[in-house]
């Protein structure tokens, strides 16, 4: 396979409005565990995967015992949001822009098979997809790099002539770890700030404010 110019996106929180509704499941999960953490450490974890955000909000050294029930707790608790999942703004559009100037358009999502089937009907813009990972396709979630390597992988793309765009800093450092620029975007709820400290390029509020400034983005510097 030739290998190609793309733009890498994670789902959650970056194209699709659901950053928050994870916090609260796992909000729920946890107490349901007798864990008492506060809905903001939850939300700082999200991005990870269940496996090192319970490590991360409970600490390694502990009882793991129970952590396939909470993570299988979380799906279903989540998983009653699915119908009324919507689209950050902008973000089909800002795929097909991608698609438009000729560049691989790569999902480097985390989430199980029927999520992200779900996840892509909400974003719609399935003519545009080129690729689209997985949690099945990566042995470590983030922030190891093995998602973005796996959607590397199935498109064909360069990691020399890509770009990853994300809104967790879970995002930004699983892409340093390949040397992939990142773009950090704040709809997931992450300070802008804290994007550029974890070694974002830039950031944007939303999918739509980075559309707007494609020509002056880092995504524009595959195409020249």
């Amino acid at each position: 396979m030739t290998a190609k110019r793309g733009v890498l996106f994670d789902v959650d929180g970056t194209l699709v409005d659901t950053t928050y509704l994870h916090a609260v499941a796992w909000w729920e999960v946890l107490r349901q565990h007798d864990r008492d953490v506060p809905m903001a450490e939850i939300h700082r974890g999200i991005g990870m995967g269940s496996d090192r955000l319970l490590d991360h909000l409970l600490g390694e050294d502990r009882d793991k015992s129970d952590d396939e029930t909470m993570s299988s707790a979380h799906d279903v608790l989540y998983g009653a949001w699915w119908e009324r999942l919507r689209p950050l703004p902008g973000a089909a559009d800002l795929l097909r822009a991608c698609a438009d100037r000729g560049l691989a358009v790569v999902l480097a999502s985390s989430a199980k098979a029927p999520e992200l089937k779900q996840l892509r009907r909400v974003i719609g813009a399935d003519e545009v997809i080129t690729a689209a990972t997985s949690s099945a396709d990566a042995e470590e979630s983030k922030p190891a790099p093995d998602i973005l390597q796996a959607a590397l992988e199935q498109s064909g793309v360069d990691p020399q002539q890509a770009v990853f765009v994300g809104d967790a800093v879970w995002d930004v450092k699983a892409a340093g770890k390949l040397g992939i620029p990142c773009i950090g975007l704040t709809c997931g709820g992450t300070s802008a700030a804290e994007l550029l400290d974890a070694g974002a390029v830039e950031t944007y509020e939303n999918p739509a404010a980075l559309l707007a400034a494609l020509e002056e983005s880092a995504i524009q510097k595959l195409i020249a």
